[in-house]
Parts: C-alpha cells; sequence; structure tokens
C-alpha cells in the first residue's frame, strides 16, 4: 500500500513518514497543498494523510481539487481544528475521516487501517456529463456555469443516471434508489418525473437520457 503524507510542519512529516515506512507502508511526502494535488494527480496512491491548515494550499482546497478532477484516494485529514462546524467542512470537501492534534501515532494507524480495508470509491462528490455539472454535497446542479432549478425528485434521478451511465436501469432500480419505501410501484411516477427533468434538459442533454423499450431508460 502507498501513501502519500502532506504536513508542512517537518519534524512532524518525518515522523509521520517513518513511522509508517515502519508499519510496512510505501510512503511519499508533501509539505504544501500545491505540491501534493500534482502528486496525487500523477501517482496512484492508496491513501492520503494530509493537514489542512498548509502553506500555498491549504488542505480543503487541495481535497476539492482533486475530488473535481476525479481522484478518489481516501484522504484522512490531521488537524488542529475540532468543532462541528469544522469537521462537516472537511468533510465535504472530499475527507473519508479526520483526526484532531495532537493524536497517538497508534490511532492513526488504526484508522489508515480502517480507511484501506473498504473497497474503492464508487461515488465522488462532483458528477459530470460535458458541462453538466451535478454536486452531491452542495444539490447544486449547473450547466456551462449556469444553474439547473430541478426539484428534488428531478435532482435524484439526474444523480441516478448520472451514476450509472450507459447502464440500462429499469424503473424497479430507479424507485429503489430514488423514492422511499412508501412509493406505489404501480403508479406513472417514474415517467411523469423524467418527462419533466427532459424538459428543463437543453435538447442535446435531454435526448442522452434514451428509452430502452420493454427495459427501461440509459444515459448515453
Amino acid at each position: 500500500m502507498k501513501i502519500l503524507v502532506v504536513e508542512d510542519e517537518l519534524k512532524l512529516n518525518k515522523g509521520l513518514v517513518t513511522g509508517l515506512q515502519n508499519k510496512g507502508y510505501a510512503v511519499d511526502f508533501a509539505f504544501d497543498g500545491e505540491e501534493a494535488e500534482k502528486m496525487a494527480l500523477w501517482n496512484d496512491y492508496d491513501l492520503i494523510v494530509m493537514d489542512i491548515m498548509m502553506p500555498k494550499q491549504d488542505g480543503l482546497k487541495t481535497a476539492e481539487n482533486l475530488r473535481s478532477k476525479g481522484i478518489a484516494t481516501p484522504i484522512l485529514f490531521l488537524t488542529a481544528k475540532d468543532s462541528v462546524e469544522d469537521k462537516i467542512t472537511g468533510l465535504n470537501q472530499g475527507a473519508d475521516d479526520y483526526l484532531i492534534k495532537p493524536f497517538a501515532f497508534e490511532e492513526l494507524s488504526a484508522r489508515i487501517r480502517a480507511l484501506l480495508r473498504r473497497p474503492p470509491l464508487k461515488a465522488l462528490d462532483i458528477l459530470k456529463l460535458d458541462n453538466l455539472r451535478l454536486d452531491t454535497s452542495s444539490q447544486f446542479v449547473s450547466i456551462d456555469g449556469q444553474a439547473l432549478d430541478l426539484t428534488l425528485r428531478e435532482y435524484g434521478l439526474l444523480e441516478y443516471f448520472l451514476r450509472n451511465k450507459d447502464k440500462v436501469v429499469t424503473r424497479e432500480d430507479i424507485l429503489e434508489h430514488v423514492w422511499d419505501r412508501f412509493h406505489d410501484s404501480f403508479s406513472n411516477v417514474v415517467d411523469v418525473h423524467l418527462k419533466n427533468l427532459r424538459k428543463k434538459l437543453p435538447n442535446a442533454y435531454a435526448k442522452r437520457i434514451q428509452t430502452v423499450w420493454g427495459k427501461g431508460y440509459r444515459l448515453v
């Protein structure tokens, strides 16, 4: 397993790298967010351990940039900020875990092992289709930077299609993932909301949600 350690404090950076190497990990290191972003784009890491407060570019911005560029590598933030708001911000920016300084190295090791046991990430915060962009953390949808006003169900439909591009999904699949368990499976609720979603999308995008007769729908 290969880990990237990003910490601007020299002594702590060296201590983390040495400790993780002694645990058997291959470890690269960086001292600021800009350097870390470049390294994460060029190398295939299994995990990034990253401080938040750093020069040039902080950890929050670095995580946001990596997620927007499709990098799904798990990120564990190290920070002295311990408020609920700070934790929520970090997690919303793409972090998978959050460890408050000062911390015991064995706790860090345990959290790393837990993250590495998880299956590869399949769900990114930013979903894209050409110039259409859907941010799952804020539920903001835009095309060419212009906001698209969708209802909750229309948003859910679009997100589900974007997560399953080029796959045929049935009405039952959609009902299971977009509606709650109290839906009426015998109604035409999917067709109605899908029709409304297509109307709100530019024609070039609406055409890409294809009806597969006898099976369901597919976003191409």
